[in-house]
């Protein structure tokens, strides 16, 4: 069967991708999917970075704007949406183009890992609840503890239902949630994928344009945004976004706005350095470096790359 020819443009965050990617879509007409956990919630575009109106250029961008920050969210439940883009975006006789910082997304997607959980078992679960009423949550928490450390590091003791669900999985399979996550399956890959990559080659010069992206935030009214995230009810998923939860100590009166705009900037250098290190394993990433290369010579070899690739598929 033959794979499915799909671009991904890839790197860390204030590296250029928006722009590069509207260029391309423009120039062979396809549609832009956001792989970016953050850029799914609609309340949240400033400290996100989300692309504007006037950014997109009319090129159709997929998955940004979609969910509330009240609503949490999953790598699994991105994939599934966003194979339906995929299969869209084929069906009108068009290429797509994920254009993301997320590798976790990228990589799941294109490598098509399976996250089917264990199914319910509802004997084992009324064993849990039984337990539950007559020895309370915080002895089901302990037990959590003895048989998935790692899980309960991750999980608050008063959520109850993730307790009970992680229990539920180990006893159901003798395998607990923290062994089954690490051994998601990897199916073969409807997808055939060229890699583009945006980086720099010193880490200063990314660090300065992360520097200043965020001052340019706060002058778009990224506090307005980070105000109105914490007036209402939040996810635990939304709640991760750079530059929404490191000026909680400012609306609390613990820390000065400068302090929370130096630790936006550091978090963000820090998410930066993660990305990087993610996306360096991946050695089918053709990297271009911006501050060794003019913008215009990075486009054109993109250009050349893609249209060979095309060729090649079609």
């Amino acid at each position: 069967m033959k794979k499915i020819p799909v671009i991904a443009l890839v790197g860390p965050t204030a590296s250029g991708k928006t722009k590069l990617a509207v260029d391309i879509a423009k120039e062979f007409n396809f549609e832009v999917i956001s792989f970016d956990s953050m850029q799914v919630y609609k309340e949240i575009g400033i400290s996100t970075a989300k692309p504007t109106k006037e950014e997109m250029q009319e090129i159709p961008h997929h998955l940004i704007d979609f969910l509330s920050i009240d609503k949490s969210f999953s790598v699994a439940a991105f994939c599934e949406m966003a194979k339906e883009k995929v299969d869209e975006i084929i069906k009108k006789g068009k290429l797509p183009l994920f254009v993301g910082g997320t590798g976790l997304y990228i990589d799941s997607f294109v490598n098509n890992v399976d996250f089917s959980s264990p199914s319910k078992n509802e004997e084992i679960r009324q064993i849990i609840n039984k337990t539950e009423q007559e020895k309370g949550s915080d002895y089901l928490y302990e037990l959590l503890k003895e048989v998935d450390f790692e899980t309960s590091k991750s999980v608050h003791k008063n959520n109850i239902k993730r307790v009970k669900r992680a229990l539920e999985i180990y006893y159901s399979t003798g395998v607990n949630k923290t062994q089954q996550d690490k051994i998601a399956v990897q199916n073969e890959s409807p997808y055939n994928c060229l890699y583009l990559g945006l980086n720099f080659k010193s880490r200063e010069n990314l660090y300065n344009r992360i520097n200043t992206r965020v001052d340019k935030m706060f002058q778009q009214g990224l506090l307005d945004e980070a105000k109105s995230f914490f007036e209402n009810e939040n996810s635990a998923t939304s709640l991760q976004a750079i530059g929404i939860k490191e000026l909680k100590p400012y609306f609390d009166s613990e820390k000065s706005l400068d302090e929370c705009s130096d630790k936006i900037k550091q978090e963000s250098r820090r998410y930066a350095k993660r990305q990087i290190t993610w996306f360096k394993r991946n050695k089918k990433i053709n990297w271009f470096f911006p501050d060794e290369q003019s913008y215009e010579e990075i486009k054109q070899t993109c250009f050349e790359l893609i249209g060979n690739f095309i060729k090649e598929e079609f």
